[in-house]
């Protein structure tokens, strides 16, 4: 409805360019247009709500109000007016005025879905569930193709995922900006992991639909997933935007601070969202993973106590809680946990958690063999749904061993970036390479990061577009002296954000980089690599007690983690040998008996003089998000060695696995039996 339509086509030329810019995500050059043709056209409807949406866009609800208010008066009978002043209304927290204009846009135009998807929000804000489930399922109602979609989507539930994405792509051929269908077929895309193709999904859909906020909120999870942190968090706080009453986005956005470290804007995130509702348990639960990370212990505790009382069912988080490894549970906790375990109805996800956390309370108590059940049924739970083979491991090992022999190392030395910042820190999990992070990030010179994934991401890019389709570690041989130099600096940038201090050297605490030996020393050959190394029972136990949050499949299943040690063993033999020198292998249980000896060839090794900090590394104040967080912010004690001999019964599949390393360690290492 152009109110000048009939004297010139201008307004609607200047509409359409405002429109492209605010799909675009241009909000202030939409607004720009649009005030420049009000000049001339001041009564034009259309252009009036176009304003005000781009004044929504940019959070100036006031003013959009004012404007969307003028729409109205001259066009009373105009939907579009009524809906967008309902939107200022909502942001401004005005429900009830809101509410009420968009019934007057309904009773205009009352097959339009998007006014009653806007009803069930606000009622949904007001406390009115039931009502507002009624209008969801009206618009549902009012959307074209909704019946295939739900036929295709309860397929995908029951597992059949191809035919479900033979329906949604039959929705998209006959009806291309059908955004439900562009949503659900970027969900298939997600369950696959093709991250790259459901942001391209949802990207399209968003141009559509810009104000589509389930669409932004799975936007901001495929650029998350991506590592694109700056465009994820984009893409959340438009979801806080346009919902600004409910918590999820703000959880989001707090999530994905909380995962590139930066915890104060974190905990604001999280904070708002309780401000919202104080009962959020992933609000409360998110609240406590930053304070346990930052040192916060006691503060995190209450967080995660709250998040249960809130929801007791909610397994992860008394996980957590146990998770801290310096938590006890009381008799009480150990009750209640057995209890909800028990449940047939609760989630197997939840079960898991709780599993793991029982394990835990019961090694507190020194009742290892109640222990142990419950680790052993954790374990058993995840692994059905973990995708993990073992030939696949050791066919990739056999490519690693193949491509970088000693003579391929050899005639392409010094090739790389020289720089020498980075310190790597490798071997499996939970085998001390926490305890070696924060000894180095307690020297002056050094900054401790985390586990960063930048390293195995700049490896299998360097495969990506190349004709003869070879990947990495195959594709490296074919690469020049100046693309491993460029790909060592390319790592170097990608870290860059990980970087909060002025030193000249930091950590990458990443376990599973032992792989990459021989490409760190073509890409970075002045880097330095530390190879934390464990009794093998520790290190497969250690594993096997711990539920990961992602990763690390093959430690649901004793066969198939010691087995894995194996192959573990058989690359970093392969590494001394054709790299001599190049790693630096630290025994956890050395650094226990002899911390300085063991502190001195740490620094010396790495090029770093001596620092006595080093020694009173539980005295130095930084973010550490691994499972060890709260143990080493305290002094090594003698107990933590040889652990596995509580669980040597349980342990057959293990030992008779390992036999061939266990044999060689020395007599008071090896299994009684």
């Amino acid at each position: 409805m152009h109110g000048d339509e009939s004297s010139t086509d201008g307004p609607k030329a200047s509409f359409d360019r405002a429109n492209t810019f605010l799909r675009a995500g241009d909000a202030p050059m939409a607004e720009r247009i649009c005030r420049q043709a009000l000049n001339a056209h001041p009564r034009d409807a259309n252009l009036l709500c176009l304003l005000g949406a781009s004044l929504i866009r940019q959070k100036k609800p006031e003013e959009a109000e004012h404007t969307l208010s003028r729409a109205v008066r001259i066009y009373t009978d105009f939907s579009r007016a009524h809906e967008g002043l309902a939107e200022a209304l909502i942001m401004q927290g005005r429900l009830p005025e809101a509410l009420a204009s968009l019934e007057r846009a309904e009773h205009l135009e009352p097959g339009r879905a998007s006014i009653r998807m806007k009803k069930a929000k606000v009622l949904t804000g007001l406390g009115q569930d039931d009502e507002a489930t009624r209008e969801f399922e009206a618009s549902f109602k009012l959307t074209p193709h909704r019946e295939n979609l739900v036929r295709g989507l309860g397929l995908q539930r029951m597992g059949n995922v191809r035919e479900a994405e033979k329906i949604f792509r039959d929705v998209l051929l006959r009806d291309p900006k059908n955004v439900d269908a562009l949503r659900l077929l970027a969900g298939v895309a997600m369950r696959a992991k093709q991250w790259g193709d459901a942001e391209a999904l949802l990207e399209r859909a968003l141009e559509i639909a810009p104000d589509f906020h389930q669409g932004w909120s799975d936007l901001g999870l495929a650029q998350q997933e991506q590592d694109k942190v700056e465009e994820a968090i984009e893409a959340f706080e438009r979801v806080v935007q346009l919902e600004p009453l409910r918590p999820n986005g703000y959880v989001s956005v707090g999530t994905i601070h909380a995962m590139v470290g930066n915890h104060e804007a974190a905990l604001n995130s999280f904070e708002k969202a309780l401000d919202i509702d104080p009962r959020n348990f992933g609000a409360l639960s998110g609240k406590g993973h930053v304070l346990k990370t930052i040192g916060k212990q006691d503060e995190a505790i209450a967080s995660y106590r709250e998040c249960v009382k809130q929801n007791p069912d909610h397994g992860e988080t008394w996980w957590s809680m146990a998770n801290l490894k310096t938590f006890r549970f009381d008799d009480a906790d150990i009750e209640n946990m057995l209890q909800r375990v028990a449940r047939e109805s609760l989630v197997e996800e939840q079960r898991t958690n709780f599993h793991f956390a029982l394990g835990k309370a019961f090694e507190d108590k020194e009742d290892y063999d109640r222990a142990f059940e419950q680790f052993a049924l954790g374990n058993a739970n995840r692994r059905q749904r973990e995708v993990y083979d073992p030939v696949q491991t050791a066919d990739l090992h056999d490519q690693f061993i193949k491509t970088f022999s000693k003579d391929f190392l050899a005639g392409h030395s010094r090739a790389g970036c020289p720089s020498n910042a980075p310190i790597f820190i490798v071997g499996l999990p939970r085998s001390g390479s926490t305890l070696i992070e924060q000894i180095l990030a307690s020297h002056p010179e050094v900054e401790g990061t985390h586990e960063l994934p930048d390293l195995g991401r700049v490896a299998r890019s360097i495969g990506a577009g190349r004709n003869d389709r070879l990947a990495y570690p195959r594709v490296v041989p074919e690469l020049s002296n100046d693309e491993l130099r460029e790909a060592g600096e390319d790592y170097l940038k990608r870290t860059e954000r990980h970087r909060e201090l002025a030193k000249p050297r930091f950590t990458d605490k990443l376990p599973n980089n032992f792989v990459h030996v021989g490409f760190l020393e073509l890409i970075l050959p002045n880097a330095k690599i530390i190879n934390a190394r464990r009794h093998p029972l520790d290190s497969c136990l250690g594993s096997f007690k711990q539920l990961f949050a992602r990763g690390q499949p093959f430690t649901y299943d004793q066969f198939e983690l010691a087995e894995f040690y194996l192959e573990y063993q058989r690359l970093m033999d392969h590494w001394h040998q054709v790299l001599p020198g190049k790693v630096l292998d630290v025994q956890y249980e050395h650094v226990v008996d002899d911390l300085e000896k063991e502190v001195r060839r740490i620094l010396d090794y790495c090029g770093l003089p001596w620092n006595d900090a080093c020694l009173r590394f539980y005295e130095t104040r930084r973010a550490v998000k691994t499972a060890s967080s709260e143990q080493v912010r305290q002094p090594i004690y003698a107990s933590s060695k040889h652990l596995w001999r509580h669980y040597e019964k349980h342990l057959g599949p293990m030992i008779e696995i390992l036999e061939p390393i266990l044999k060689e360690l020395p007599a008071d290492w090896q299994p009684t039996g």
